[in-house]
C-alpha cells in the first residue's frame, strides 16, 4: 500500500481546505523568510560600510543624518565645514586616520565623491582597470557604475548639481574616467571618486562663470573668491583606541562642527526598526500557528467523512499504524508545499525590494542563499504540520471496525 499516493489523493479530494491550509502556511513562512533575508542583508550592509569609522566630522544637525549621507551615501549632507577647522581638530593624538569628503554633484544619480586614496583602502576595494585619479576631473568608478551608466575607461562625462539626476549639468567642464574598482560589495560600487580638488574646481568655475554674466569685470569679487576658504562635507574618523570617543563631547559642546559616532546612531536606527520587524514576525508565526489549526479541522473533518473507508482498509489487512502514518503525511505533505511556497515567494519579495532600493539606492540586496534560520523554520514548519495531523489522526486507534461497518 502506497501511504504517499493514498494521502496526495486525499489531499486532492479536498480541494478546497488543503489550498486554504497550504495557503496560511505559505503566507506565514514567506513573511518571516522575508524578514529573515532583509535583516540578513541590511545588517550586512551597514556593519560592513560602518567598520573602521568612530566617528563622522561634520556641520551641525541630525548625526543620523550625518551618518547617512557620509557613510552610506543615501541621504543628503548636512552642510558643510571649513576644512582649516576640520584638519585642526583631526590632528589630536587619539585620531588615527581622518578621510575627507566633499560632495554636490552626481552623474546619472551616482554620487561624485571628492576624496584621496585611503577611501577606497578603508573599504578594500581595489583598481580592477585602470589606475587611481592623479590629477582634477579624473576619477575611479565603481562597478556598479560602470555596468548601469555605462561609463568605461576613458570615458568622458559633466556631472549634474546635486545629489539628483534633475540638477543643473555642468556642461562646459567635464571628468574622464582613468579606473574601474573591482566588486567590493561596499558603498565603494557604486560611487564616482576624484581628487577633492576636482569638487573644488569644478564649483569654483561654476561660480565664476555665474559671476561673469552677472558683474563682468569686477576682478577684485574674483579675487575675493580665490581667497575663499576651502571646505569639505565631512571627515571620516578612525581612533586609535576607544578612549577616543571622549573627543566627540569635546566637539559637539565647544566648536561649530558636530561629531557623530556611528554605532550608536546606527543601532539605535535598528532599535526602532526592529519594534516594527518584531511585530510583523509575531504576526506571521501566528498565521502559521492558524495554518496548524486548519489542518487540525480538515484531518478531523476528513477523519469522520472517511471513517467507512478506513475501517474497510482495516479489515482488508492494512495496521492502524499505517492509517496514522497516512494521516500524519496529509499534514507534512502540506507542511512542506507551504515551506517550498514560502521560501521561492520570500525570494521573489526580496528581488523586487532589491529592484526598488537598487534604483534609487544602488544597493543591490538580491542574495538568494538559504539561511540557516530558514532551515529551523523549516523544522518549525513540519512539527506545526506534524503535530496538527497527529491530533485527529488518533482516533484510527479508538476506532471500532465492525461497529462502523455496520452503521455505515
Amino acid at each position: 500500500m502506497n501511504l504517499f499516493r493514498i494521502s496526495w489523493s486525499n489531499l486532492k479530494d479536498k480541494p478546497l481546505s488543503s489550498f486554504l491550509s497550504g495557503l496560511l502556511m505559505t503566507f506565514g513562512i514567506t513573511i518571516i523568510s522575508l524578514l529573515l533575508l532583509l535583516n540578513k542583508q541590511l545588517d550586512d550592509q551597514f556593519r560592513k560600510n560602518i567598520k573602521g569609522i568612530d566617528m563622522v566630522l561634520g556641520a551641525k544637525g541630525s548625526p543620523l543624518q550625518l551618518i547617512l549621507s557620509s557613510i552610506y551615501q543615501i541621504d543628503s549632507p548636512t552642510g558643510n565645514i571649513p576644512l582649516e577647522e576640520a584638519e585642526k581638530l583631526t590632528r589630536n593624538p587619539m585620531i588615527k586616520t581622518a578621510i575627507p569628503l566633499a560632495m554636490g554633484d552626481n552623474y546619472r544619480s551616482f554620487r561624485i565623491i571628492g576624496t584621496n586614496k585611503k577611501y577606497i583602502d578603508h573599504f578594500g576595494a581595489t583598481i580592477g582597470q585602470g589606475r587611481l585619479f592623479q590629477q582634477d576631473l579624473e576619477t575611479v568608478i565603481g562597478p556598479r557604475v560602470a555596468e548601469i551608466a555605462g561609463l568605461k575607461l576613458g570615458d568622458t562625462f559633466a556631472g549634474s548639481h546635486g545629489l539628483d539626476a534633475e540638477g543643473e549639468e555642468h556642461a562646459d567642464t567635464k571628468y574622464k574616467v582613468v579606473g574601474i574598482l573591482n566588486p567590493s560589495n561596499t558603498v565603494a560600487d557604486q560611487l564616482i571618486l576624484t581628487p577633492i580638488s576636482s569638487v573644488w574646481a569644478i564649483h569654483e568655475h561654476h561660480e565664476e562663470h555665474g559671476e561673469e554674466h552677472h558683474e563682468e569685470g569686477e576682478a577684485h569679487e574674483e579675487e575675493g573668491h580665490e581667497e575663499a576658504p576651502r571646505e569639505i562635507t565631512s571627515m571620516l574618523i578612525q581612533f586609535r583606541n576607544p578612549l577616543g570617543m571622549m573627543i566627540a563631547r569635546g566637539i559637539n559642546t565647544n566648536t561649530k562642527l558636530q561629531a557623530a559616532l556611528p554605532n550608536i546612531e546606527i543601532n539605535r536606527l535598528f532599535s526602532l526598526l526592529g519594534v516594527g520587524v518584531e511585530t510583523l514576525r509575531g504576526l506571521a508565526i501566528v498565521i502559521m500557528l492558524i495554518s496548524g489549526v486548519s489542518v487540525f479541522v480538515s484531518l478531523y473533518n476528513s477523519l469522520k467523512e472517511r471513517r467507512y473507508e478506513m475501517a474497510l482498509m482495516l479489515s482488508m489487512g492494512a495496521t492502524r499504524v499505517q492509517l496514522f502514518g497516512m494521516l500524519l503525511l496529509e499534514g507534512l505533505v502540506l507542511a512542506l508545499i507551504g515551506f517550498g511556497l514560502g521560501i521561492l515567494l520570500s525570494r521573489v519579495g526580496l528581488w523586487l525590494f532589491s529592484n526598488s532600493v537598487s534604483s534609487e539606492y544602488h544597493y543591490n540586496l538580491a542574495a538568494f542563499s538559504v539561511l540557516p534560520e530558514e532551515w529551523a523554520l523549516l523544522g518549525v514548519a513540519i512539527i506545526i504540520g506534524l503535530l496538527a495531523a497527529a491530533l485527529p489522526a488518533l482516533g484510527v486507534y479508538r476506532m471500532n471496525i465492525s461497529r462502523t461497518l455496520a452503521e455505515d
